[in-house]
């Protein structure tokens, strides 16, 4: 029991974002996401394309 009341009183003190917080930092989570997965497949045909060169 005491844990759950310290768990509740810890909840208390935290600061939760706003709605416009929220939506801004979804977005840029979102961009990062898509930005990296961008850059990681130019990378990835990169390497194919050195590696199939090569092979040949």
């Amino acid at each position: 029991m005491k844990f759950l009341k310290s768990v509740v009183d810890e909840m208390k003190q935290v600061t939760w974002p706003t709605g416009k917080e929220l939506t801004k930092y979804t977005n840029t989570v979102i961009v990062t996401s898509v930005l990296f997965g961008i850059f990681f497949a130019v990378v990835d045909f990169g390497i194919s394309g050195t590696m199939n060169l090569f092979l040949k």
